[in-house]
């Protein structure tokens, strides 16, 4: 068994989720209410990047406070999607098959 070829991949391997954590930041995921009234983007990281709010929604204290909660949170749920996605794909492509390790994940 070639350990230190091993380790090697493991830091290869690591070096991509960071790269690919990065670029995550770039990807942006869009979320609004269903009457268009508010509008939230935030990244793949689930960094909040805009918040955009309608007029009317001004008026409405409670509406804007049960919209906020409503969209940010399906924004958050797509968002979580697609970087337990990415991650999960640089993970499995490139992790060298350990005898044995596959029981630590079960």
């Amino acid at each position: 068994m070639d350990l230190m070829g091993m380790m090697g991949k493991l830091k290869e391997t690591q070096n991509k989720i960071e790269a690919t954590k990065k670029r995550l930041d770039t990807v942006l995921v869009d979320e609004q209410s269903t009457d268009g009234l508010l509008k939230v983007t935030i990244t793949a990281n689930r960094k909040i990047k805009s918040i955009t709010i309608a007029d009317e929604l001004l008026e409405d204290k409670e509406q804007l406070e049960d919209y906020m909660i409503l969209v940010l949170n399906k924004a958050i749920e797509k968002a979580t999607k697609v970087n337990e996605a990415e991650l999960d794909a640089v993970a499995k492509m490139d992790m060298p098959m350990i005898p044995g390790m596959d029981n630590l994940f079960k």
